[in-house]
């Protein structure tokens, strides 16, 4: 695809986002920062799971490239590992980052390079680090922001260590999902800097003061993936063990409605669904890191174990919001000694746990 080609899509796709009220600096960078150098390829999902790569020879790739839409672009054990976000989404998180010239900015999760093309455009190369944990993804992204005349400072390893030494940061901005806040990033951060944050299922934005951090959530919503960790089987063989109990309230809407504050409350929590044989929901199944898990069933049954008694927080929480909550009204506040999420006020809320660095 060349560059001739791919220059009023590019600046359709800036106009339709100034449009929807997106900052000019940004909106500018996207008329100017050639997408399709960073995504070549992408994979799409048929209603079988069956994932296609769709290349610059694929009917539609020009029109996909340049669509406000997350592209998946890698593919490992038949589970997307990488993607390029939603444009509009991106510029929110810019838009909500502030950054400013002369300012610093480290960016965690390179994915293909082309936020930290919008971040150098904008603030210039040397003002932009950006890290990821996977090699693969960090020298295609530096070849390809090389390509683009970009040339920020890539690093390969743990997003969650930041990079020390090109600290302090005046702005940082993750890209993968995260159950907490790493304290190498309020440590690496100045006094006064700004980070925007995907927490559970909502975007942090949190200012630093003196080695302390408070902030809130954005209103709009956000799906990204979580940064790369071991995973935790969920115990469901165990729960035919478990006498059950019985819960009055709609499983699996309810999981919906409080995806969010369900996230907070029980950090990198999972859920699954079993069909029954009308075809609708059997039974919904939730699980979280520490071993815990519990199932729900359409006609009330509930099964639970491990360490905490997930549906009970479930319950909990449908109690405290009869509706969907705004993702607003709750914040977050961090300390040397303790980071928690809240509702409305700091003293209503569920603390969130350390960063484990991967060894």
């Amino acid at each position: 695809m060349n560059d001739a080609d791919a220059r009023p899509l590019r600046e359709l796709l800036a106009r339709n986002l100034a449009a929807a009220g997106h900052g000019e600096q940004w909106t500018r960078a996207v008329a100017q920062v050639p997408r399709h150098l960073f995504v070549p390829t992408f994979y799409e999902q048929d209603g079988t799971g069956r994932w296609s790569e769709v290349t610059t020879a694929t009917p539609g790739y020009r029109e996909n490239v340049y669509a406000n839409r997350a592209l998946t672009t890698q593919i490992k054990d038949n589970e997307p590992t990488s993607s390029s976000s939603e444009p509009g989404l991106m510029l929110s998180m810019l838009d909500a980052l502030g950054a400013q010239a002369g300012q610093r900015v480290l960016e965690i999760g390179t994915g293909t390079g082309y936020n930290a093309a919008l971040l150098s455009h904008v603030l210039g190369d040397a003002n932009v680090t950006t890290v990821d944990v996977d090699p693969e993804l960090t020298g295609d992204a530096a070849r390809r922001l090389a390509d683009a005349g970009y040339r920020p400072s890539v690093h390969t390893g743990d997003g969650a260590r930041g990079v020390p030494s090109h600290a302090p940061f005046d702005r940082i901005i993750a890209t993968c999902g995260m159950q907490s806040v790493p304290a190498a990033w309020v440590q690496q951060a100045a006094d006064g800097a700004v980070m925007v944050v995907p927490v559970g299922w909502g975007l942090a934005r949190i200012t630093i003061d003196g080695g302390n951090a408070t902030g809130r959530f954005l209103p709009q919503s956000a799906y990204f993936m979580a940064r790369r960790t071991s995973r935790v089987r969920p115990r469901f063989d165990e729960l035919e063990k478990e006498q059950p109990t019985v819960s009055d309230i709609s499983a699996q809407e309810t999981l919906t409605r409080l995806e969010f504050p369900l996230a907070l409350a029980l950090p990198g929590y999972r859920t699954c669904t079993w069909a029954g044989d009308d075809g609708g929901t059997a039974s919904v199944g939730i699980w979280t890191p520490d071993g815990s898990a519990a199932t729900a069933g359409r006609d009330g049954s509930v099964r639970q174990t491990g360490p905490r008694r997930l549906w009970d927080v479930v319950e909990q929480l449908s109690r405290q919001f009869e509706t969907e909550p705004q993702r607003e009204d709750f914040g977050l506040t961090i300390t040397p000694e303790r980071q928690w999420a809240w509702w409305k006020t700091d003293e209503t809320g569920w603390d969130l746990p350390a960063v484990h660095f991967a060894e």
